[in-house]
């Protein structure tokens, strides 16, 4: 297939591209090359591309800022996905849009379905979820791709954070009353690259396997031991930390769903863990 894959350099397309170009010709657009909040550039881009797919990474993602920034965070999660679902319904492409465990409030127990209603809490999972609804209005051809907690080689992420804090030997408090599924975008990269392969359209969650969840502090200890520190780490609570933007207590999503559709099984958190330390070693 041919997939046009917006929001390069970053975070998850340093892995995703390589892996999408193993079995299809990819398109990498940086913001440079197409900026989704212009309408008539994201209609001339698809036009003359001509992608199967488009694969949407861009976007406004800093999550504090989107308190005080709330028009620029609608702007890019909203508007520039509602640009590219109406130029993806004039050129035929299917649209992939990436979102996040943080479209819902946090008052579940056990992990989010797909179906499962959503209830941000804060103005960037309302940004991410006004997106989605765009989307599911106006097109019929689309997978909506929710994640959560994403780590990887390139671009700032919370282990990277950590191994910082690591290297610098600073002592540091972590929220431990918060729960979350941590996600290695590589292996988030393979199941995407699976889904997009069997043209099963839909709502579909893709973390790596917690068993129901794990929180930042206890994250931060498996993260520490990996790579032998002995830095000292205090559990804390949200209240504490008071960040600008308010976080579900509980955000881990149920990936059953994909696996059913593709035959993916995500590899377990620790597992995802161990293999991303070791690239870095060996690099």
């Amino acid at each position: 297939m041919r997939l046009l894959v917006t929001g390069v350099p970053g975070l998850l397309t340093a892995d995703l591209i390589p892996i999408l170009m193993e079995r299809h010709e990819v398109v990498p657009c940086s913001i440079n090359d197409l900026d989704i909040t212009d309408r008539a550039a994201v209609t001339e881009r698809l036009r003359s591309c001509r992608p199967e797919v488009v694969v949407n990474c861009a976007g406004y993602t800093n999550v504090d800022g989107a308190e005080t920034s709330r028009e620029e965070a609608f702007r890019v999660n909203a508007l520039g996905v509602h640009y590219l679902a109406l130029a993806c319904r004039e050129t035929g492409a299917a649209l992939c849009q990436i979102s996040t465990d943080y479209v819902f409030d946090g008052r579940a127990h056990k992990p989010y379905l797909p179906w499962d209603v959503p209830g941000p809490v804060n103005a960037y999972g309302a940004s991410k979820w006004a997106g989605e609804c765009l989307i599911q209005t106006l097109l019929r051809n689309f997978y909506i791709v929710r994640t959560s907690s994403l780590y990887g080689k390139s671009g700032p992420n919370f282990v990277a954070t950590i191994l910082q804090k690591v290297q610098e030997g600073q002592s540091l408090s972590v929220v431990a009353d918060q729960i979350m599924s941590p996600t290695w975008t590589v292996n988030f990269s393979r199941g995407l690259s699976a889904l997009l392969e069997t043209g099963l359209y839909g709502l579909y969650h893709l973390t790596d396997q917690t068993k129901g969840g794990i929180s930042w502090f206890d994250f931060t200890q498996a993260i520490l031991k990996a790579v032998g520190s002995d830095l000292e780490v205090r559990p804390a609570s949200a209240a504490e930390i008071k960040r600008p933007a308010r976080r579900p207590a509980y955000s881990v999503l149920d990936t059953s769903y994909l696996t059913m559709g593709t035959g993916y099984e995500p590899l377990d958190w620790q597992e995802a863990l161990k293999q991303f330390i070791a690239t870095l070693k060996q690099g």
